[in-house]
């Protein structure tokens, strides 16, 4: 008799629903880690707070925080946040958190990936590892675990099959040595439900050093929709970004879909000295929260993604504090899809 293997969400029907699809809520953890943030602690707090205020809006929140912090998330983030106490290590919930998924009948459940801290550049991480059980325990929703790390801010999907992630971050040796890329691939298309994955060459230039993710796909690219990615490509070639911009613009062109198409893509053009990663912007159930840097580089930045996003409100949020911390609204967040909940 063959012996049991335990089914993954692709052979169970389940696949991620894109990011612009319907959520049941967002998942967000509160700062925790004072050696990342050091005299900013209190800045971070307030961004946080206020990019779940302006979440709350459209979507509610549950926020994880660590245990006995729960009078100070509800007092900077208003009485309508759902606190869940938990211990964590850090608070990039993109990333540590689960990443859902839904089945046809539209049935949630939740995949845990292994996490070690972008390459084990931050310690301990023991709790944030675990912090994908313990928010499905809290949900009461079923739980796959899929054996390679990954965050959840290296990837994007189009809901039609395609996945988008970066060469830069999902084949460093920090994550998976002992995995090819085909055999990351596969993984990709077992746990997350997808045909096709896309690989552009690099993230953002800055997304690299101590704060750094090496490379992740959100610094860089929202998906709109099916066969539609926006890129973030300076136009000026004296930006600090132009260069790695054009490479992934050249593979997108060269790239097909999960049903062949050539990507439609909408450039998006920061400007030559932008100090925020536009792109990181979080898409929520009728709006689009957006990292801003306070500058003349804002204004053009949202009437473009106002044209982008018809029928959402753009909420333009405080971005440079999370940028010191490396990243934005999107890596501080994660859309729990609607739908019944799996049970486990």
């Amino acid at each position: 008799m063959a012996p049991d293997i335990d089914p993954t969400p692709a052979s169970a029907g389940f696949s991620m629903p894109p990011e612009w699809s319907p959520h049941a809520a967002c998942l967000m953890a509160w700062p925790a880690r004072h050696d990342l943030w050091g005299g900013r602690l209190e800045e971070a707090k307030d961004d946080y707070a206020a990019v779940a205020r302006a979440i709350l809006g459209f979507e509610p929140v549950l926020m994880v925080c660590p245990p006995g912090h729960a009078r100070e998330v509800r007092d900077r983030c208003g009485a309508a946040v759902e606190i869940l106490e938990l211990p964590i290590n850090d608070s990039w919930a993109r990333d540590s958190g689960p990443i859902f998924v839904r089945d046809a009948a539209g049935t949630v459940a939740a995949v845990k990936f292994g996490f070690n801290a972008w390459g084990d550049r931050w310690l301990p991480y023991d709790d944030d590892a675990r912090l994908p059980e313990r928010v499905a325990g809290h949900l009461g929703m079923r739980l796959f675990r899929a054996p390679l790390v990954l965050e959840g801010g290296s990837i994007l999907v189009d809901g039609d099959g395609t996945l988008y992630t970066t060469e830069q971050c999902l084949l460093n040796p920090n994550r998976n040595p002992g995995m090819t890329r085909a055999e990351i691939e596969q993984g990709l298309k077992d746990f997350l439900g997808v045909r096709t994955v896309i690989w552009l060459p690099v993230g953002h230039s800055l997304d690299v050093g101590p704060a750094g993710t090496d490379g992740h796909i959100d610094g860089v690219a929202q998906v709109l929709g099916p066969g539609r990615i926006l890129l973030e490509a300076p136009e000026d070639p004296s930006a600090s970004e132009y260069e790695p911009g054009q490479a992934n613009l050249a593979r997108l062109h060269a790239s097909r879909d999960a049903r062949g198409r050539s990507p439609e893509i909408t450039v998006l053009d920061p400007g030559p000295d932008a100090h925020v990663s536009y792109a990181n912007h979080y898409i929520a159930n009728a709006g689009v929260v957006v990292p801003t840097s306070g500058d003349e580089t804002d204004a053009p930045v949202l009437a473009f993604l106002a044209s982008v996003y018809p029928g959402r409100e753009i909420v333009g949020v405080p971005g440079l504090t999370l940028a010191f911390g490396g990243g934005g609204p999107h890596c501080i967040t994660q859309q729990i899809p609607a739908g019944a909940v799996a049970p486990p």
